[in-house]
């Protein structure tokens, strides 16, 4: 039994689950000192969908920011999440252009990279994890956790080897749907813990209404570090709230050794934010109520609400429990693949369209034929061999190698297409480009614009 550890999220997952990832820099900034001597294990607070959000809705840029929570929080390691060959956005990237990001986010105050890849394809987690190690990063590996005839136990703790052999400084257990039940935490962490010698971290959402119990039945088992938000953004489809488990902690051998006063302190400033979220429309109180769809079909919260969204679009709405059991249905077809960022949205989008037109897979969409030709990776289980056809007329392949094998470099591209639209100013501005060329173009020209204006003001 040692202490526990807690990386906080406040900064970056709860609000992204939460709010839409609304939270501005300046709402931050204010209590950096407070976070940067909490205690803390790390902070989370990039990466995600902080990157587009924040060029995208916030008219920020996501370097600036990082770069002034380093300079705000000089003493806390700073953590992001990052989807391996797909770095921040929805498709592989070529091997120069992740080993570039690697480094500019280290170079611009990142400590721990947290890598994963949707598909659990350690092919797709080959390079940022090197790149990791070679800028001298934190390299957390993390696996996705769901539930299917493929993901046992066993292959879990398989892939958590397999992980630490690649340079893993940690494992993280990423629980994104909420779906790691107490007692399979318990005994999956206690086989870990018996085979892996690195720190095994675990995150989870409390969207099931089983977060708090997972985290707790985690801690017995022996995990080192756990992901909690502080309570004006915790518990629901965030993570579970910070204050509680300390406070639960407090005495026994896990004590966290945080200071719940403290921690009152800075959550009085973020329950101002949260209002404020609440005011704008970004914040909705149903993101706090328990979600047994998430048990039920392993739809995560995201998804679903992307599922009512295209349902209410298509005149649609009441027909949303065919879609729910239409899910796992498309899942087991496509070869069991976890439901997380691009994969929830694939296989959502699949079961909308096989119950609005009737027939199922009479409208087969580019990214359902990529995913079934392996453009993403290596699928998990065994694919539906019919389905998988549809995916392969017309003269495609079956992708078996590593998919970014496949991609050439590409980073001087995206580097001289930005100096050719004359919005290069740092090599940053080529890797946003490089992951959201149209919105990276639009909030590079305002800046153009807004620095023009003060010019000719001046």
């Amino acid at each position: 039994m040692s202490k526990v550890r807690i990386t906080e999220t406040i900064l970056r997952d709860a609000h992204q689950s939460q709010a839409a990832t609304r939270m501005r820099l300046d709402e931050m900034l204010p209590v950096s000192k407070q976070l940067n001597d909490a205690g803390f294990w790390a902070l989370e607070c990039w990466g995600g969908a902080t990157f587009d959000s924040c060029m995208r809705y916030l008219d920020e840029d996501p370097w600036i920011r990082l770069r002034k929570l380093r300079e705000a929080m000089p003493d806390a390691r700073l953590q992001m999440l990052l989807r391996g060959q797909n770095l921040l956005g929805y498709k592989h990237y070529a091997d120069d252009v992740v080993d570039e990001f690697v480094k500019k986010s280290i170079e611009n105050g990142i400590n721990i990279i947290r890598v994963f890849d949707a598909l659990n394809d350690p092919r797709n987690l080959k390079q940022a994890m090197e790149s990791t190690k070679k800028y001298g990063g934190h390299l957390q590996a993390a696996f996705s956790y769901t539930t299917s005839p493929v993901h046992t136990r066993e292959y879990f703790v398989n892939l958590a080897k397999e992980l630490e052999s690649m340079g893993a400084d940690s494992i993280c257990i990423k629980d994104m749907s909420g779906l790691l039940l107490p007692y399979e935490a318990y005994e999956l962490i206690k086989e870990m813990k018996a085979v892996i010698n690195v720190p095994i971290e675990l995150h989870t959402h409390n969207t099931a209404g089983v977060g708090d119990l997972t985290l707790l039945k985690g801690i017995e088992a022996g995990v080192d570090i756990v992901d909690t938000a502080l309570s004006p953004l915790g518990s629901g489809t965030s993570q579970p709230a910070t204050e509680p488990l300390v406070k639960t902690l407090e005495g026994t051998p896990y004590d966290t050794g945080l200071d719940l006063a403290k921690l009152n302190e800075i959550a009085q400033h973020f329950r101002k934010v949260a209002d404020r979220l609440k005011a704008d429309g970004f914040l909705d109180p149903k993101v706090l109520a328990v979600d047994v769809n998430a048990l039920m079909y392993q739809v995560p919260g995201g998804m679903l609400s992307n599922l009512i969204s295209q349902l209410k679009k298509a005149n649609a709405s009441d027909r949303l429990q065919e879609v729910l059991e239409e899910v796992p249905r498309v899942r087991e077809d496509f070869g069991y693949p976890p439901l997380v960022t691009p994969t929830s949205q694939i296989v959502g989008t699949q079961a909308v369209l096989n119950v609005l037109t009737g027939e199922r897979y009479k409208m087969l969409p580019n990214e359902s034929k990529g995913l079934l030709r392996g453009e993403y990776g290596r699928l998990p289980g065994e694919v539906n061999p019919d389905v998988q056809k549809l995916a392969l007329t017309d003269g495609a392949e079956l992708i078996t190698c590593r998919p970014a094998d496949k991609i050439e470099p590409e980073l001087e591209m995206y580097r001289e297409k930005v100096k050719s639209m004359n919005l290069y100013e740092k090599e940053e501005d080529a890797l946003s480009y490089a992951l959201f060329p149209q919105v990276a173009e639009t909030y590079l020209a305002s800046r153009r614009y807004l620095r023009y204006r003060i010019e000719r003001a001046d």
